[in-house]
């Protein structure tokens, strides 16, 4: 369970502010750089809590929720959020006012996957294609043969009895 609070902008929005442990299968020093107890203070500019949430959730943080709002974001790191064009930014939670905040893919693993991922995990396109014909003996892409073989737009040279 994560520490953390959230702010109610005028414009209905939301910025949630989370200290979260620093995230696992990353080194202690190094690149990332944590509080003096391992934490590091997210935060989150969304429509509203649950969104913000999800937000962090779909980049892989499972275990994030949010009860309470003991320790809501202050002034200054809700100007940094709604200045920053992600919406989403992190540092160390005990960094102060002299460390800066970072965007959230900084505090991240690389993802395993993206455009040009065979390359850099020296993968070939056809290690990654599925083996075998595809179902009912087709060529990958090809149509049924009970789908009616179309250009897909009806023009003037075709009759108006095979539209439908």
């Amino acid at each position: 369970m994560a520490a953390g609070g959230f702010c109610k902008l005028p414009d209905g929005r939301m910025v949630v502010a989370l200290t979260l442990p620093r995230p696992a299968g990353r080194p202690a020093s190094g690149a990332v750089r944590t509080g003096a107890d391992g934490t590091v203070r997210v935060l989150v500019h969304a429509v509203n809590r649950a969104r913000a949430l999800t937000r962090l959730r779909n980049l892989g943080l499972r275990a994030v929720f949010l009860s309470g709002n003991a320790e809501p974001p202050t002034e200054d790191e809700i100007t940094a959020v709604l200045h920053h064009p992600d919406g989403l930014i992190w540092r160390a939670s005990t960094g102060g006012a002299a460390e800066l905040w970072h965007p959230i893919r900084a505090l991240l693993p690389a993802p395993r996957y993206w455009p040009g991922a065979e390359a850099a995990n020296g993968l070939r396109a056809a290690d990654l294609a599925p083996a075998g014909p595809a179902p009912g003996g087709r060529k990958p892409g090809a149509l049924p043969p009970s789908w009616p073989q179309t250009t897909g737009f009806p023009d003037s040279s075709t009759p108006a009895s095979r539209i439908s």
